[in-house]
C-alpha cells in the first residue's frame, strides 16, 4: 500500500522573494504574495503545513488602485471601545501608512487561522525602494 506524502516544514531553509509594487494593481500583487506565503505554487502544497516563503514588497507607496478606489475604498479600524470605529479612505491610508494597504489585502486572501498569523510575520512591506533584507538575497518576481 502506498503512503500519502506530507511535505515537511522547511524551518530555516525558506526562500526569499522580492516584489516591486511600483504601478502594480493592489489585488494582483496581493494574490502573488499570498500564494508565495502559503506555498500554493509548490507541487507539495498542503494547507495544514506552513511551508511558505518570505515575501519582501518594496515601493508600497506607489501601488496602483484602479477606478475610483482612491477616493471610494474604505478601510476601518476598531479599537474595542465605544465610538472606537475609525474610517479611512485609500488616499488617507496611502498618505499615513502605505504598507498597511498591502498587508490588509494579503491578509484578506489568507485563511483566518494560526498558520495564517505566522505567515503574515513573513510578509515584509516597505514604503520606499530600500529594504533591510538584502543579505537574504531575495529573488525578484516580475508581475
Amino acid at each position: 500500500m502506498q503512503k500519502s506524502y506530507r511535505a515537511p516544514n522547511p524551518g530555516d531553509n525558506r526562500s526569499w522573494f522580492l516584489i516591486d509594487a511600483k504601478d502594480q494593481p493592489l489585488g494582483r500583487l496581493a494574490v502573488v504574495a499570498a500564494n508565495k506565503l502559503r506555498a500554493k505554487d509548490l507541487p507539495t502544497f498542503d494547507p495544514s503545513v506552513d511551508a511558505g516563503a518570505f515575501v519582501v514588497v518594496v515601493n508600497a507607496a506607489s501601488v496602483k488602485l484602479t477606478g475610483n478606489k482612491e477616493e471610494q475604498k474604505d478601510y476601518q479600524r476598531y479599537s474595542g471601545y465605544r465610538n472606537g470605529l475609525k474610517h479611512f479612505t485609500a488616499a488617507e491610508m496611502r498618505a499615513s501608512h502605505p504598507d498597511r494597504m498591502i498587508k490588509e489585502a494579503v491578509w484578506g486572501m489568507l485563511p483566518k487561522n494560526n498558520i495564517a498569523r505566522k505567515m503574515m510575520t513573513r510578509l515584509k512591506v516597505f514604503a520606499g525602494a530600500e529594504h533591510t533584507h538584502a543579505a537574504q538575497k531575495p529573488v525578484e518576481i516580475k508581475l
